[in-house]
């Protein structure tokens, strides 16, 4: 089948799309800026959400905590679906096989739903005995099946409209996504003190009004995304009649999104592995690392928004063979992340005990903090390369490449390096951060490297067959995971 470079799309003049031929630097910001800013609010949310259930009591709290992995895992695998979905459509839209980019738009509704009813199945029958392992106190046993329960029966807010997020993000749209995402935050943050301290007329539900408020925003913004799906999708008309499950397609998003899923979850891990190391020099350490995740986010947030926009405008260049705008597009998002980052740097070196003093912290605290934050922070800038490295190789179906330094950053290198400077004092453990991405670093270069001489430079001579491509797209990414 013939490559079509530039299929036409309402965003731009006829025969012509914006993710083909307009500008890269502006074309990056215009899809970003309206990601990254959902994401700065979502950050908001967890800092917000959190000091609500806080202010209610310290067992609200501790029943949160002890449901957030759950929460990770769902996310991770809503998320690592989504990914998978946005490489497949802006693949399969660069070469200019519309149909088959409107075939996996649909298959990620039902992926969507799949992944909810799973989720709520075991959310519903295991949360007794699940949550029973880390607590024998029958009140905090009691708030963690009832927080547990609610957000995981009531999940389809999360895998739906991910997916649907993500079949925006692929044609280039970013402000419905942006829109969907400040929708459910929003109504969030309104009605988590309504419902938990019980205000206007509501009763008190404590944890149980914090579940209840975060799915009724989950649910508000994926009723806006379908609407939106269906009357506000010109790019990409979504149709589920007549709709078959096509194995390949299912194939082909996860061989991006697993690998994705697999990163994602990685964090879950981290955290507690470095819990664990730092719970032998006392709670203000545990409580540092929990306030330093809180604080990167407003400096990580805002470059996997910038992913957000970048990552289509790489996987439509590769599916129409356009290297020059593949790599215009690496070099355009790295600059902004490192920008971004090294912004995020400065904050941390000139204003860290600004930043702990949000929390209220001890004296011991806040000095512990202060050094926490300025030693991570030196990592900040070699991460915001990795971490568009990484998009690449997403956007290319190979996500082998980036489960691999995922792997590697965390938790290959830094909880190994992190337990051995330990024995030095809690001051070392920060540096296991800033080494850790210096590591990846290196490592992502040799990767990219490879894959260039192997299929990036050949990109515009040696154009193959588009069904060839993507059935080979789980293969690649496997046998790149391997030869390592």
């Amino acid at each position: 089948m013939a490559f079509k470079q530039n299929p036409q799309t309402p965003d731009s003049p006829a025969g012509e799309n914006k993710l083909a031929t307009k500008p890269m630097f502006p074309l990056v910001l215009s899809l970003s800026l309206p990601a990254m800013f959902s994401m700065l609010v979502q950050a908001l949310y967890n800092i917000v959400d959190s000091i609500f259930v806080a202010w209610y009591s310290e067992s609200a709290l501790a029943a949160v905590s002890l449901v957030f992995p759950v929460q990770s895992l769902m996310i991770a695998v809503a998320v690592g679906t989504g990914v998978g979905l946005n490489s497949v459509i802006a693949r399969r839209m660069g070469e200019g096989r519309m149909d088959r980019a409107q075939s996996a738009a649909a298959h990620g509704i039902v992926l969507g739903v799949f992944n909810w009813a799973a989720f709520a199945v075991a959310g519903f029958l295991l949360a007794p005995a699940f949550f029973g392992l880390f607590t024998d106190d029958p009140e905090m046993l009691a708030q963690c099946v009832s927080y547990g329960r609610i957000v995981t029966v009531f999940s389809a807010g999360i895998f739906v409209q991910i997916n649907i997020e993500k079949v925006f993000q692929a044609t280039g749209n970013m402000v419905y996504p942006m829109l969907f995402m400040l929708v459910g935050s929003i109504i969030n943050i309104i009605l988590d003190p309504i419902m938990i301290f019980g205000l206007l007329g509501f009763p008190a539900m404590g944890v149980v009004g914090a579940a209840v408020a975060t799915v009724i925003g989950q649910m508000a913004s994926l009723a806006f995304s379908l609407w939106a799906l269906y009357r506000r999708n010109p790019g990409l008309p979504v149709r589920m009649r007549g709709f078959r499950l096509d194995w390949q397609t299912v194939r082909d998003v996860y061989a991006v999104g697993a690998p994705s899923i697999v990163m994602q979850s990685i964090g879950s891990v981290l955290v507690a592995g470095l819990n664990s190391i730092l719970a032998q020099f006392g709670q203000t350490a545990v409580s540092v690392l929990g306030v330093y995740f809180k604080l990167q986010s407003f400096v990580f947030m805002p470059v996997f928004g910038l992913t957000n926009g970048v990552m289509p405008v790489m996987g439509f260049s590769y599916g129409a063979r356009n290297r020059e705008r593949l790599l215009q597009a690496l070099r355009v998002g790295i600059l902004l992340a490192a920008v971004i980052m090294t912004a995020g740097t400065l904050l941390f070196w000139l204003a860290p005990g600004a930043l702990m003093g949000i929390f209220k912290p001890s004296p011991e605290l806040l000095e512990m903090g202060v050094t926490a934050l300025r030693t991570i922070s030196l990592g900040f800038v070699p991460a915001a390369v990795g971490i568009l490295l990484s998009t690449l190789f997403q956007a290319l179906g190979q996500a082998g490449r980036s489960l691999t330094v995922s792997a590697a950053r965390q938790l290959v290198v830094i909880l190994p390096v992190a337990a051995f400077l330990a024995r030095y004092g809690v001051g070392y453990v920060w540096r296991a951060f800033p080494i850790a991405e210096g590591v990846s670093l290196v490592l992502s270069l040799v990767l990219f490297w490879q894959l260039y001489r192997t299929r990036i430079a050949a990109m515009d001579t040696a154009p193959r067959a588009a069904a060839e491509e993507d059935g080979a797209a789980g293969d690649e990414a496997l046998g790149d995971e391997a030869a390592l």
